[in-house]
């Protein structure tokens, strides 16, 4: 695919400019790669050339781009030469700081004729509280050799309870060369965001990649679960399942509990100790309460301290994989 023209005059425009020149630039964008399941922190995503790859605290993004030299001879433009490279970006993110790096290498560029000397700055601007910086040798002739550059990202301090606003970073090169007109392209990262929501750990994720909920030390929830699996019951299965999506609106998640949960147990579950209500698809999720249909959900009754300790179990979850309002993820049983 091939992003539109920036900063270049069209060649109709250049057909009656003879002996100017441009630099005209395009590029293969990255294609979002399939999601990494995170059910525990991921070592750093790896590289494909022209996709993004993710996992849940780290993106590789490899593009190509192309350049091409134009002079306008005798009323027509023409190419003089061209210029051929590749970029792949390493972002880490950090689960514990709203402060991180990226590394990113140009390739040693493939020139033609004109392609030679042409030269390259980078920017980089992000959003959503953070602050993106470039590290590089700007002015860097790409037919010399490759480089290496950084970003270093640098986010102010977060509130309790506070979510900051997803953000991306927006990539930009100018080209160079003299006697011609500067050319430029650009394309994105994936999105991410930080947070401090339970006021004890300030981090940043990627966001839409799931993450994985293990409930395998509650054995009546297990079990619950599974047997609704078994059944059919397919949102939150890891195994070719869709996902839930976790909810952050107290009001809505005692209506969802509210609507599937009695206000008291069976007698034969009294007389088991089993009195407390757990639903499934969890009340604090978009597909909570009758969201679903009533094959795609269950309730289980448990005795209080099983009960507690899913909760534990949940908050430390979300507070690991910074898991917000709409994340997706699945649940290990």
């Amino acid at each position: 695919m091939t992003l539109g023209l920036l900063g270049t005059a069209a060649p109709s425009a250049l057909a009656d400019q003879t002996g100017s020149g441009q630099l005209r630039v395009t590029i293969s964008p990255a294609r979002s790669q399939a999601n990494q399941l995170a059910a525990s922190p991921s070592s750093n995503a790896t590289c494909t050339i022209n996709k993004i790859s993710i996992n849940r605290f780290s993106e590789c993004e490899w593009v190509t781009i192309h350049v091409d030299v134009i002079k306008v001879i005798d009323g027509k433009p023409e190419i003089e030469g061209t210029v051929d490279f590749d970029v792949k970006h390493q972002m880490v993110l950090n689960a514990k700081s709203a402060n991180w790096s990226e590394k990113f290498t140009v390739s040693k560029a493939k020139t033609t004729r004109a392609g030679a000397g042409v030269a390259a700055d980078i920017a980089a601007a992000s959003g959503g509280g953070t602050k993106a910086t470039v590290r590089f040798s700007q002015g860097h002739i790409l037919s010399s050799g490759p480089a290496n550059g950084s970003v270093g990202y640098t986010t102010g301090p977060i509130a309790k309870k506070k979510i900051n606003p997803k953000a991306k970073t927006h990539y930009t090169y100018t080209f160079t060369k003299a006697g011609y007109t500067p050319g430029t392209v650009s394309y994105d990262s994936a999105v991410y965001r930080c947070d401090n929501f339970f006021g004890t750990t300030t981090g940043c994720a990627i966001p839409e990649v799931p993450t994985g909920l293990a409930l395998l030390e509650q054995p009546r929830i297990n079990e619950g679960i599974r047997k609704l699996r078994s059944r059919g019951g397919h949102y939150g299965d890891p195994n070719g399942g869709k996902p839930l999506h976790w909810m952050i609106n107290e009001t809505q998640k005692r209506k969802n509990r509210g609507a599937v949960c009695p206000n008291t147990a069976p007698p034969d579950m009294k007389r088991a100790g089993r009195t407390s209500c757990d639903e499934y698809p969890f009340a604090s999720t978009y597909e909570g309460g009758t969201h679903l249909p009533s094959n795609q959900r269950e309730i289980t009754w448990v005795n209080k301290q099983e009960n507690n300790s899913q909760g534990g179990a949940i908050t430390t979850w979300r507070r690991n994989f910074h898991v917000m309002d709409h994340d997706p993820f699945y649940v290990i049983v």
